[in-house]
């Protein structure tokens, strides 16, 4: 039926107004994000039988970016970390290669860059964390010099290890934004693979390590904080906390810090020989948009959920679960693994009219290297208790075999039975 007929005007409506994109597509579960997160979670709902799922993702690759850790230590190769997109979509599951630009709740729709107007019935948010490299004032240029790097790209990765077999001496900086990152243990990883790179060189007399942090301490769990406080003193790092970086200038050398003493804000500048710099995280910009995100608050720009059920509170077709949430726990691929089955029992049974069964406790992990063969595997829930995975064996202590579980067991678990949600 013609709209204005309806509406008793038998005139045209004439006055110019936006162009109306048609829906191109409806899906019955539409998943923003082809990473860790939602590939966990389609492959979990194509074993579920659940019909009609689409993932929207621009990457054709997919990256296991745990590994960059070793790859910026020399103990892992960059190549083995990727893997082709289109071989981890689960089979029965549509990949829609684009990106998603806006998100309406409110008419269950989102649209994508490449113009597509997609409609859904459920929707589940896991567009992953983007990385704010312009938020520091002359790192991009800074990174193209011999001296800086970070493990947080696929590209800078491997240039961390030319920067350690490089270095001769002085001070190595390390840095930690006040930000959420993606595993908030990998920017003191690094460090302290370079400080036992450096003792294993000879180099150790003639080197100063120096963590520049946002954070307030060494690592937000007490029992694990204890241990790490150990690994700082063994190696004679210089901690420099509530230092959040603001500045590089590449050519000089210098790291500028933003810092409050007595109530005032002030800058400090250090000089570094070798720079490997956390740049700021946050959500995606057309998340910090939508209307699914907190407005304002120290939550704000992240998506809503409920931290044991992972449903949005505001839209109950909406679940949202990865890096991107709100959810106060470590942004890490273990709690995804975690979170994956809760939210999809959770959104099975909101599709059938049922009560929500599961509840995710908080559960996170970061196994953080100590050094070349020794690692300390920190796992936790929303109270910071310890929730070992290895109840015979002690986790508060830094093992060998968690070592190797990180450099060959969590990689075999993630590439085969994570993505295939057997895990």
């Amino acid at each position: 039926m013609n709209t204005s007929e309806a509406c008793g005007s038998k005139d045209p409506v004439t006055t110019p107004g936006p162009v109306v994109v048609p829906l191109q597509e409806r899906h019955r579960v539409l998943i923003i994000g082809g990473g860790t997160a939602g590939i966990c979670v389609a492959a979990r709902l194509a074993r579920s039988g659940q019909k009609d799922v689409a993932i929207i993702e621009p990457s054709r690759h997919h990256y296991y970016q745990p590994l960059w850790t070793l790859v910026g230590a020399g103990e892992a190769d960059i190549e083995d970390t990727v893997r082709d997109e289109a071989s981890l979509i689960p089979r029965g599951v549509k990949w829609l290669h684009d990106a998603a630009e806006e998100v309406d709740p409110v008419r269950k729709e989102v649209r994508t860059r490449g113009g597509l107007r997609l409609g859904y019935d459920f929707l589940v948010v896991a567009p992953g964390i983007q990385l704010d490299w312009d938020k520091v004032t002359g790192l991009r240029e800074a990174l193209k010099t011999e001296h800086v790097s970070s493990n947080y790209d696929v590209q800078l990765a491997p240039k961390t290890w030319q920067l350690l077999q490089r270095f001769q001496g002085g001070t190595a900086l390390f840095t930690h934004p006040s930000t959420p990152v993606k595993c908030a243990g990998a920017p003191q990883k690094i460090m302290y693979l370079a400080a036992d790179h450096f003792r294993r060189t000879g180099l150790s007399e003639r080197s100063k390590v120096i963590f520049g942090s946002g954070a307030k301490v060494i690592f937000g769990v007490k029992p694990f904080a204890a241990v790490l406080e150990g690994v700082v003193e063994r190696y004679g790092i210089d901690t420099r906390f509530e230092h959040n970086l603001v500045a590089v200038d590449g050519a000089k050398r210098e790291a500028i810090f933003e810092t409050t003493r007595e109530g005032q804000k002030e800058r400090v500048t250090l000089e570094y020989d070798l720079l490997h710099v956390t740049p700021p995280q946050s959500a995606p910009d057309f998340i910090k948009r939508s209307p699914l995100a907190w407005r304002e608050g120290a939550c704000a720009g992240w998506v809503k959920a409920d931290k044991y059920t992972l449903q949005h509170p505001d839209f109950p077709d909406v679940f949202a679960l990865g890096d991107a949430s709100d959810l106060p726990t470590s942004r890490t691929g273990a709690a995804v693994r975690k979170q994956a089955p809760v939210l999809v029992d959770n959104l099975l049974a909101v599709m059938a009219g049922r009560p929500l069964p599961s509840r995710y406790d908080g559960y996170a992990s970061c196994p953080l290297t100590t050094g070349y063969g020794k690692l300390l595997l920190a796992e936790f829930d929303y109270d910071g208790k310890p929730t070992p995975s290895f109840p015979l064996i002690d986790t508060l202590q830094e093992r060998r075999d968690m070592w190797l579980m990180k450099k060959y067991g969590l990689p075999r678990l993630y590439w085969s039975l994570m993505m295939r949600g057997l895990a």
